[in-house]
């Protein structure tokens, strides 16, 4: 298991090196001024972290009511993280409205764009990750 510096370690890699590719492509391949998308960028970041507090939180009151935390199946799993995207999505895309005055769809746009980015960004991210500091049990 990882330690807790570790974890934190792995936490602010993963948003620092997101946060400067989102800022990069953005202010490359857009409109958008690297100060109001980086803010953006961090604000994301904030709301992302906030959310999986919250919506954990709540799906294990959920769950513990409700299944008394019975074992999870593959089908939960897969509609707790369609759940915790599409929370993130609407409150991304409302977000991104607000901060960068663009229309509701483009909002949508840009937020589903962040989305399908992060998927694949986290699974480069971890894999690399687990290759530069591998957890404990693969050292052993």
């Amino acid at each position: 298991m990882r330690t807790f510096a570790d974890r934190i370690r792995h936490m602010v890699l993963f948003e620092g090196i997101a946060l400067f590719l989102l800022v990069a492509g953005a202010t490359l391949f857009s409109e958008f001024d690297v100060k109001m998308f980086g803010a953006f960028g961090l604000m994301m970041s904030l709301l992302a972290m906030l959310w999986n507090l919250i919506y954990n939180w709540l799906f294990d009151l959920w769950d513990r009511r409700v299944r008394n935390f019975a074992p999870r199946t593959p089908l939960l799993r897969v509609a707790h993280a369609i759940l915790f995207e599409v929370g993130l999505l609407i409150a991304g895309t409302l977000l991104a409205v607000w901060w960068l005055e663009i229309s509701l769809w483009h909002a949508f746009v840009l937020d589903v764009g962040l989305s399908i980015f992060f998927v694949i960004y986290a699974y480069i991210f971890n894999w690399t990750y687990d290759t530069v500091f591998p957890p404990p049990h693969a050292r052993a």
